[in-house]
């Protein structure tokens, strides 16, 4: 797939996009630069106590960031019908901003070619947070995202800009003992 290079650069450059994600219309920077996600959370208006949700594109790039991965997670996300974001626990080597106070993660193993892409080109994991201001729901469409967001990103793609996007994923907690706790089916 061919992506805007103007994109491209922004995110290799810890810069900011608004993007249409496997789910969601997104905001998204490389997950492992800690300005650039300071930088979605004062466009978000967002408390830095609220972690993010991060897409990768494969379970190596997961098992990179969590050094604990607990196995059971392979099966949920195979066989998951629909987009499922795991909270892992310890996760190592992100942006500080990314993680929940007690160190957790909610990761997305895509299987979008677009975010795919996205991923690919920085071959980092990508964040994904929902493009609204915090509190507000959140845009079923780009007409509806906030100007205040538009004007703020560092760049846009404007892939499926007319489609309406509007399912945010299932949500799944995982504890160190490989317990689960849903969290949004």
């Amino acid at each position: 797939m061919q992506l805007d290079s103007a994109v491209i650069e922004a995110l290799k450059n810890g810069k900011t996009i608004l993007y249409p994600s496997d789910t969601i219309w997104g905001l998204g920077c490389d997950a492992t630069n800690e300005e650039a996600c300071k930088r979605i959370l004062e466009i978000k208006q967002r408390p830095e106590n609220k972690s993010f949700i991060l897409l990768v594109d494969s379970f190596q790039m997961i098992e990179k960031y969590i050094p604990d991965f607990p196995p059971v997670c392979y099966d949920l996300a195979d066989l998951s019908e629909k987009p499922l974001t795991i909270i892992y626990p310890n996760a190592t080597g992100l942006a500080p901003s990314v993680l929940a106070e007690d160190g957790s993660v909610g990761i997305r193993l895509t299987k979008d070619p677009l975010c795919l892409a996205l991923i690919r080109s920085i071959r980092k994991p990508l964040v994904s947070t929902s493009a609204n201001l915090s509190g507000n729901p959140f845009p079923t469409n780009f007409k509806n995202i906030d100007s205040r967001i538009k004007d703020q990103v560092d760049a846009i793609l404007e892939e499926r800009i007319n489609e309406e996007l509007t399912t945010p994923s299932q949500i799944i907690k995982i504890g160190l003992d490989s317990s689960i706790k849903v969290i949004r089916s």
